[in-house]
């Protein structure tokens, strides 16, 4: 599918309503390993002949060297698009918007890929979930080969137009690189197995450290290179504006109440046990008696007003409070954002087996600024006792102390150096734990509440200027801060993420546009 298609089908379905899942920069891997070849001294006997294509067949080493595809007249073995191909497999399995569909999907993950096709309906849930390539009666191996290949040629087209730039690689690609190895060894010892069988078992049997620390390696440097791109674009305030007015209810935020009632019929259980599913008269009638109890709650709140709270224990609905709710396309935000609504007003709708009481208060955006922010964990450590032991909760409480400790020692110790943002970051790289220590701890337009609360609170107090720092303790560990600024209003970052997301996707898919990929089936048989 073209880019320009993409994008028009992303901008078709946000227009109903449909919130993409799909991240605007998706994992890309892809890997390169130049094709060894065994020479044979032709004088050989044949009993050593015989003896070293044996060794070559248990070591797979045929397999691995083989040529599985070609791109742009790069060669690569069926180990490295394998590679690739489990990391596409995999990738998708474990998608947190597709993890709990596999099922409805009919994809078996139990037998060979080769022999089972994607429906129809499968290609349509994909769709819908970001997921371009599926067609209907095509395998699912064939699906996960061409995410595979499409992202090799990506990330080769990324990597040579890298060099070409002259791009310098930020040093937290080799501190990554390093750190993943040594958690990879560390996982394989405790494992109790070797380098090898532990790749192998988790992999593929084609997977050796090799392969996987080269290919590692021109992961990060692909991300580097993009993350750098995507960071890199920027837009105007008017833009942002225009991109805005087209459809602010996919960016403005409503603060309202609400009173569901169910009008599902219970089933019930005959004495056999079995369950008895509720006839028309018992599901009409519960349809009914919902929508009579959400109408005396509307009644009973437009003639007293009150609280809609108490009004529900009342009439025995199911209360809920919002104070910035999104567009989702349900009925209830569809009547929400549609319309000039005034605090105060109040309707019965229905959705499903469901009736809602929505009481509005506000429709807007949010102005305020989001921030940047570095920080330092010191994660608190696993202590040796039970939550049932006796000492349980003293051990706990020595082990937060040890962590904030630690971290007021890093706070001093930044402090008696130069002091500045760029050694904060060299220290956040160095000490933290957190995965944002390969960008110097740097987390960027963080908003209101998507911190954990006491991590949120010292970073939006309002007396907070750039160059502030602090030790702030959440259930995670203690944090060392750095208050790096502020950024843009929060209703411009999520503007500027749909457009960068949008500019982004159709840059990366045309890095590879014009790229030739052949495939060779003499290693393809090995992949997968």
């Amino acid at each position: 599918m073209s880019a320009s298609r993409e994008k028009q089908n992303r901008q078709e379905r946000a227009n109903t309503g449909w919130v993409d899942p799909r991240t605007a920069r998706e994992a890309q891997q892809r890997k390169q390993e130049k094709r060894t070849s065994v020479l044979y001294g032709v004088i050989a006997v044949v009993f050593l002949a015989v003896a070293v294509a044996a060794v070559i067949f248990r070591t797979n080493l045929i397999p691995k060297t083989a040529t599985a595809a070609t791109i742009d007249g790069e060669k690569y073995t069926a180990a490295e698009v394998d590679f690739y191909f489990q990391n596409a497999y995999q990738g998708f399995l474990s998608n947190q918007n597709v993890s709990y569909m596999i099922s409805y999907m009919g994809l078996n993950t139990s037998a060979p890929l080769k022999e089972q096709t994607i429906s129809e309906d499968a290609a349509g849930m994909m769709a819908t979930m970001g997921f371009t390539g599926a067609e209907k009666d095509m395998s699912w191996y064939d699906y996960f080969l061409d995410q595979a290949l499409e992202q090799m040629a990506r990330i080769q087209a990324g990597l040579k137009a890298a060099e070409a730039e002259g791009f310098a690689y930020p040093a937290g690609v080799q501190a990554q690189y390093e750190d993943s190895m040594a958690n990879l060894k560390s996982s394989a010892q405790a494992s109790g197995a070797s380098m090898s069988t532990f790749l192998a078992n988790n992999f593929g049997p084609l997977m050796t450290e090799k392969i996987y620390g080269e290919q590692l390696l021109r992961i990060l440097k692909f991300e580097a290179y993009a993350g750098a791109y995507s960071d890199g674009l920027t837009y105007s305030a008017e833009e942002l504006e225009s991109a805005y007015q087209e459809n602010p209810k996919n960016y403005d935020k409503a603060s309202y109440e609400s009173v569901s009632f169910s009008g599902a019929a219970p089933s019930t259980t005959d004495e056999d046990g079995n369950t008895v599913e509720p006839t028309e008269e018992e599901s009409e009638a519960a349809l009914a008696a919902a929508k009579e109890n959400a109408d005396a709650l509307l009644a009973a709140y437009q003639e007293d007003g009150g609280s809609l709270e108490e009004l529900a224990e009342t009439y025995g609905g199911s209360y809920t409070s919002t104070d910035k709710g999104s567009y989702t396309g349900s009925t209830v935000t569809e009547w929400l954002f549609e319309g000039d609504h005034q605090d105060g007003d109040a309707t019965v709708l229905e959705s499903g087996t469901t009736y809602y009481v929505v009481l509005f208060h506000d429709r807007f955006r949010e102005e305020y600024e989001t921030i940047d922010i570095r920080h330092i964990l010191v994660r608190t450590e696993s202590g040796s006792l039970t939550a049932e032991d006796d000492g349980y909760e003293d051990e706990q409480a020595q082990l937060k102390a040890d962590a904030k400790a630690k971290a007021d020692e890093l706070l001093s110790q930044w402090q008696s150096g130069e002091a500045t943002e760029e050694s904060f970051a060299a220290l956040a790289m160095q000490e933290s734990v957190d995965g944002s220590k390969y960008d110097g701890g740097l987390y960027a337009q963080v908003t209101e509440g998507q911190m954990v609360e006491t991590f949120n609170d010292w970073c939006f107090d309002p007396a907070r200027q750039a160059g502030d720092t602090g030790v702030v303790e959440t259930q995670f560990g203690a944090h060392v801060m750095y208050f790096s600024g502020k950024n843009l209003p929060a209703w411009q970052k999520d503007v500027r993420d749909v457009l960068s997301g949008e500019d982004y996707m159709e840059w990366e898919e045309s890095l590879a546009a014009d790229s030739t990929v052949t495939r060779s089936d003499s290693g393809l048989k090995y992949v997968g």
